[in-house]
């Protein structure tokens, strides 16, 4: 069938062409790092991943940016409010830059956690002024810009296709229906490319520019940056849906009117995670963190595989219940591939080459890629793994070949999954519930069932468990047990 995405420019479902056979340029937004990222914003990234994870399962070469936004970007995306990362530095009675690190570390710390692969170029904002005063020059020799109470500003008039991408006209909008009037502004969707001083006297960060002393808008950031590392077309940009009628539809208008030429091929935006009355907001308060999550007890991969449980383009429903779920599901896979690696012997060839898998374990893996191929669907490729892990008949090294494959996507570390290593047993434990299970035998030869009973309840109360099997009876610690010292009564 080959790579089918849905295309939010045109909204429609797309075959995949890169601009270069096998290869495939992608960039996605990155975080602005004035708080810690929160788990609807994480939703984004994990998204980012499973895009790059997908190319590269399907064979591309896959080159993947984002930025790390460390100054310009206000409160309002439309160019109204307190600049995001100074109001923080003022809280915090810190610097900007030292406010810019601290978060930056803690959003990959998060992406660490939820098993996120690191893009192959991050590129900071403040790293690249230089960049995006050059490309503001080129919109100014085009004559997309004017200046107006000591800014410079992008004139959307002069560019006939803005809007596409969120659907809007330009002739039904009007002032302030959308975003707050400035006075400075020609129309209502003009946005700064470059603020001066008139604007923010006290701005922390500054730089000198042919238009006066200041510092970029954010939305310039983007394409700067984008273009510096992929070119000036290229396949993919990905980001959360709240970025299209106003940061992604503005850096489309920048970077086309200064190229002249189309940018990005496929724009994929990820849907809200939703909590409660609204999507979760860090200006509204209260937002939820990964390090909420792990207090709580719950692995970062379990919150990874909720998310691989819904599509990324439907709204997803946070719930500690729905969470609870995804924490269960996740331990029976868990568990089910540390029971197929009991079952390949040790020191064998271990799970099977995709090439050489059994007719069966390629018909999943068959199913798997075409879920991928079909916009990404990640709720089918769970299925599909769920499925070959089940498969009656299938060779255990078959169905771990299989899973391992396809969590090259979904990305939740089977190939690592280990059995936790036993405490060394205290011998005189051990010597005391092997007599218990020979007399448990001999109780139930003489038909002395109540007996036979009593020991093996009484055994499990201390954290023991026997299994009865054709080879006799073997026993182990039940998970998490501390069991109790020999000496006590094993029916008190």
């Amino acid at each position: 069938m080959g790579l089918r995405l849905y295309n939010t420019l045109g909204r429609s479902l797309q075959a995949f062409e890169p601009i270069q056979p096998g290869k495939v340029g992608f960039y996605g937004c990155g975080p602005t790092v004035y708080n810690f990222a929160h788990i609807g914003n994480l939703r984004a990234y994990v998204f980012d991943d499973i895009i790059a994870r997908s190319l590269r399962y399907l064979g591309y070469e896959v080159k993947h940016v984002m930025n790390i936004t460390d100054v310009g970007h206000l409160s309002g995306d439309d160019d109204t409010g307190e600049d995001k990362m100074v109001k923080t530095a003022a809280q915090r009675n810190k610097s900007v830059l030292e406010i810019a690190e601290y978060y930056t570390e803690a959003f990959f710390g998060d992406t660490d956690r939820l098993n996120i692969e690191r893009p192959n170029v991050v590129c900071k904002a403040t790293d690249h002024v230089g960049d995006m005063i050059e490309l503001i020059k080129r919109l100014e020799a085009k004559g997309f810009t004017y200046m107006a109470g000591g800014n410079l500003y992008f004139d959307v008039s002069k560019f006939p296709s803005y809007g596409d991408l969120a659907m809007l006209k330009l002739d039904e909008q009007q002032s302030g229906s959308r975003i707050e009037v400035d006075a400075n502004k020609r129309n209502p969707q003009d946005f700064v490319l470059w603020f001066t001083k008139s604007k923010f006297e006290d701005q922390a960060l500054q730089w000198d520019s042919p238009w006066g002393k200041g510092y970029p808008g954010w939305h310039v950031e983007c394409s700067a940056m984008s273009m510096k590392y992929l070119g000036e077309s290229f396949d993919i940009h990905a980001g959360g849906i709240d970025h299209i009628p106003v940061h992604h539809t503005n850096e489309i208008a920048q970077s086309e009117a200064a190229t002249g030429k189309r940018w990005v091929n496929y724009w994929l935006h990820n849907e809200f995670l939703i909590l409660g009355a609204g999507k979760m907001s860090k200006s509204k308060g209260g937002f939820l963190t990964l390090k909420t999550l792990v207090d709580a007890g719950y692995d970062p991969l379990d919150y990874r595989y909720f998310l691989l449980g819904g599509h990324y383009r439907s709204q997803l429903q946070f719930s500690y219940e729905a969470l609870d779920s995804a924490k269960a599901s996740r331990a029976s896979l868990v568990e089910r591939v540390l029971a197929l690696r009991e079952k390949v012997p040790a020191g064998g060839a271990g799970p099977t080459p995709v090439a050489a898998l059994c007719p069966a374990a390629k018909a999943r893996l068959d199913a798997f890629r075409a879920a991928i191929e079909d916009d990404l669907s990640t709720p089918r490729a769970i299925a599909e793994l769920w499925g070959i892990l089940r498969e009656q008949g299938v060779p255990a090294a078959d169905a771990l070949g299989a899973a391992f494959d396809m969590d090259r996507v979904l990305g939740l570390g089977l190939a690592s999954l280990k059995r936790a290593e036993a405490a060394p047993v205290d011998p005189a434990l051990a010597a005391e519930i092997d007599a218990l299970i020979a007399e448990r035998i001999a109780a139930k030869k003489d038909r002395d069932f109540a007996r036979a009973d009593s020991i093996r309840d009484g055994l499990k109360a201390r954290g023991i468990l026997l299994e009865d099997g054709p080879g006799g009876t073997s026993w182990k610690f039940s998970e998490g047990a501390s069991p109790v010292a020999p000496g006590k009564s094993p029916t008190a």
